[in-house]
């Protein structure tokens, strides 16, 4: 999101030390670096010393922020590595706010309108779908692509709905349970499939191709009538479920290979390449 808005392009002009967390999957980015940026402090001991007091006073405050934050080792003008407080985008997005900025104005009205935006989808969700269709019709994509990742998107609801109802834990488990899905049917991990696709903050359902929209779909199907027939509760009896709704997809997809002869996994996205959107089917 930061390298996409435009009204955040002061993080793209300036030079913010960053990290990108394989495990993770998120960007960190030097709160320090950010604050300068913010009050206009070239000086790297002067924001050092804004950070500083800036920290302590969200402490006293009881602000949970400082505990969000990290530390890594980043390069300094010295091109020596030194930890370095870092955060990721959301807790930056927040640190933000405290810091009474005019170039913070333009994030500020950014974070009010998103926040606008989604307390009119939990009252109207239809707002979201909308919001969700006219996005993707921007950036391209088939209005048969569009209806196939919207239909996905209701299998994925009603099997994490079914999660949640059946003691498996969003946070963690969530993620388990859908890479054992993804790697039955596909025989890659969601990490190895975003490989193939060079993606690394995208989300991979908004890249993938018909073909695997399908049988993404057909797996997370499975899975969940399958957990609803044994009633699997919590995350060790989901595990089983979800291999047998992967190992379906599968066998579909091995039988679909064996009469085309072309591959259902494919290293295709959306990403615009030198100007030019890569093609995908």
């Amino acid at each position: 999101m930061l390298e996409k808005s435009k009204k955040l392009t002061i993080f793209e002009k300036e030079k913010i030390r960053r990290f990108w967390d394989e495990a993770k999957e998120l960007w960190y980015f030097s709160i320090i670096d950010i604050i300068g940026v913010l009050i206009e402090q070239p000086d790297f001991k002067k924001a050092k010393s804004y950070w500083s007091t800036l920290k302590n006073r969200l402490k006293n405050e009881g602000s949970e922020l400082v505990t969000k934050c990290d530390q890594l080792k980043m390069p300094s003008a010295d091109g020596k590595f030194y930890n370095t407080d870092v955060a990721d985008v959301e807790t930056i997005l927040r640190l933000v706010q405290s810091v009474p900025s005019p170039k913070a104005e333009p994030i500020k009205l950014w974070l009010a309108k998103v926040g606008y935006e989604r307390m009119q989808e939990i009252i109207d969700p239809e707002k979201s779908i909308n919001r969700g269709r006219l996005n993707w019709q921007r950036m391209g994509r088939s209005e048969k692509w569009i209806q196939q990742r919207m239909m996905g998107q209701e299998i994925r609801n009603k099997l994490t709905d079914y999660w949640a109802d059946h003691e498996v834990k969003e946070k963690g488990e969530y993620a388990i349970l859908t890479n054992i899905i993804h790697q039955e049917w596909s025989d890659l991990t969601v990490k190895e499939h975003k490989n193939l696709k060079k993606l690394k903050t995208e989300n991979l359902r908004d890249h993938m191709t018909d073909a695997e929209l399908v049988f993404t779909a057909l797996a997370e199907l499975s899975t969940r009538q399958i957990a609803e027939t044994v009633g699997a509760n919590g995350l060790v009896e989901n595990k089983i479920p979800a291999e047998k709704g992967g190992q379906i997809a599968k066998n579909a997809r091995l039988e679909l290979e064996q009469k085309t002869g072309q591959k259902v996994v494919s290293g295709s996205n959306f990403k615009a390449l030198s100007g030019q959107k890569s093609k995908i089917k």
